[in-house]
């Protein structure tokens, strides 16, 4: 004879689907918050790269006499062995480049566009991931329930935002 099975009662039922849910919600704002952050370094990374593995690359200042079409424009003056001068070379119009500065720059491998080097060019550089941070601190604290982790991430974007903004 075959015992019979205990019927499951109607609370386990209830819990085994509050644990279900509960684990849907950690894993879905889980993946939410890992894609923001990799959203971020992948922007951040376009420009990032060139600033911080210059080793090799062409080095100078760049002198801005014109701004148009969100881009700028000036003389490149050399400052690395190996790199030459250029009459003319583009970097992207932001607030971090003005008219009538000069800039010390790093150029694009194969191309005549520049990006601002040196501590003030890592930071910018970096913007979009102290963006992601922030973005993504909302929801490690509201979906993930993990306050503690979301202060420090929010802290960290806005350290970065902040010593750009000061760098700049």
């Amino acid at each position: 004879m075959i015992p019979a099975m205990p019927a499951v009662s109607s609370r386990t039922s209830r819990q085994n689907a509050h644990a279900a849910l509960q684990f849907g919600r950690l894993a879905a704002m889980g993946a939410v918050a890992g894609l923001i952050l990799i959203a971020g370094v992948w922007a951040s990374w376009g420009t990032a790269q060139h600033v911080m593995l210059s080793k090799g690359r062409e080095q100078g200042t760049l002198a801005v006499k014109a701004c148009a079409d969100g881009s700028c424009t000036g003389p490149y003056t050399p400052t690395s062995a190996g790199s030459k001068a250029r009459a003319r070379v583009t970097i992207e119009q932001s607030v971090a480049v003005k008219k009538g500065q000069t800039y010390t720059v790093t150029v694009k491998p194969g191309s005549s566009e520049v990006v601002r080097s040196g501590p003030a060019g890592l930071l910018y550089a970096w913007i979009p991931l102290g963006g992601a941070l922030l973005l993504a601190s909302v929801v490690v604290a509201g979906g993930l329930r993990l306050t503690r982790a979301a202060w420090v991430m929010a802290g960290l974007g806005l350290a970065q935002l902040t010593a750009t903004f000061l760098a700049l």
